[in-house]
């Protein structure tokens, strides 16, 4: 029997309820469904992270870290992004840990937005931006992609924007449309928030998993935007541990400061092994930069599993994720789909419905390759058996 309550509620979001996530989760959960759903990989992390982690509780680094994190941590970020990006972040004033990505992102749209203030992004979105904005009292804007290319139309953005725009959010590589930003797009960026007050914000978690020799475009390789842009950016997603959950963010100082003041009562310290044993394990670059290889066999597996299935993959520049369209051979909506797919094929995916605040169904379903050999070929037979 649950508890009654006499407190009347009136709630902040009161059209948001069990995510779809949750719905395929537990309806996968029932029929014991392969799961090319979720965006976290089923094999293990580096037993050597492990160890650096399990070492440094050993040690009894056990207690709260600094606020901002730990500053070899930090250094290790700084010189990282330095080497990579060419933008030096000062490690004390200008480099931030977070408990998870999820958290920098609501920490800076609750630092930075206020009521009234407007939001761009660019939908299919994550699906937090949103609700964040709201419940800052903030309007979000969302923008469709050009599909199938998913595309930023730069003259709607132009559009778009108006004396209340406060924040606009870029994510590169694209999750759920597996898409990445080019320097010309940054350009273009760079050319319609000059002279302004506008933020980016940049969820930028798959910022090594990109394929086919392409380099990533993120904010700090570019200047201009990096004076503007406060940069998110995952090490659960980069080292196989998004249970772990800790992030980080790279911001100027000015904007920094107010992120802080936000970060400290929403957690005040990431977890102190963890930062432990990232310190560590950065200084081997290997560690990171053979995401891409890694991933784009994951990738190229799948496409090669799929050749015979009924539906079309669309191209796969960076994440790990990739599209399907199945509009040629069903008029179901990609949620009918995702559940016949559950229910009589044993296979979980995603609609990308669910990444549009109005539902817009483009009969795409999104599936994940971060997965071992056994589930990418379990889950793709299945597919495979999906009739016209």
């Amino acid at each position: 029997m649950s508890l009654e309550t006499p407190v009347q509620i009136s709630s902040k979001l009161p059209d948001v309820g069990t995510t779809i996530f949750s719905v395929i989760g537990q309806l996968s959960a029932q029929h014991k469904a392969i799961n090319l759903s979720q965006g976290a990989p089923n094999f293990p992390c580096d037993p050597a992270l492990v160890e650096e982690v399990s070492r440094a509780m050993r040690e009894g680094h056990n207690q709260y870290a600094s606020m901002t994190g730990l500053p070899a941590l930090r250094e290790a970020l700084a010189n990282k992004v330095e080497t990579l990006y060419g933008q030096r972040y000062d490690a004390a004033s200008e480099v931030l840990i977070t408990g998870s990505a999820s958290q920098g992102i609501y920490m800076a749209i609750t630092a930075l937005v206020h009521p009234g203030d407007e939001v761009i992004f660019f939908e299919p979105a994550f699906d937090s931006y949103a609700p964040v904005v709201r419940l800052q009292g903030g309007k979000p804007i969302g923008l469709k992609l050009q599909v199938p290319d998913f595309a930023i139309n730069w003259d709607e953005l132009q559009a778009a924007i108006t004396p209340r725009t406060r924040m606009i959010i870029i994510n590169t590589p694209h999750n759920p449309s597996a898409q990445v930003l080019t320097p010309d797009d940054l350009d273009r960026l760079a050319v319609l928030t000059r002279n302004t007050d506008i933020v980016v914000l940049s969820d930028e978690v798959y910022e090594h998993i990109l394929f086919d020799g392409r380099k990533h475009c993120g904010m700090a390789t570019h200047p201009e935007l990096a004076e503007r842009s406060v940069i998110v950016s995952s090490f659960g997603k980069t080292f196989h541990v998004t249970g772990w959950r800790v992030g980080y963010c790279l911001a100027p100082t000015a904007l920094m400061t107010e992120l802080v003041k936000v970060h400290q009562f929403m957690m005040y310290a990431a977890d102190t092994p963890m930062q432990v044993g990232f310190a560590h394990y950065l200084q081997k670059a290997e560690n990171y930069l053979s995401l891409s290889r890694f991933y784009q066999e994951k990738r190229d597996r799948l496409l090669t599993l799929m050749k015979d299935s009924p539906f079309k993959l669309l191209p796969c520049a960076g994440s790990f994720f990739m599209l399907a369209s199945y509009g040629h051979f069903s008029d179901e909506s990609d949620s009918e789909m995702v559940k016949r797919l559950i229910v009589d094929h044993g296979v979980a995916t995603i609609p990308l419905s669910a990444f549009y605040m109005d539902g817009t169904d483009n009969k795409l379903i999104r599936l994940s390759f971060a997965k071992d050999d056994a589930t990418l070929q379990a889950g793709a037979a299945a597919l495979c058996n999906v009739k016209q």
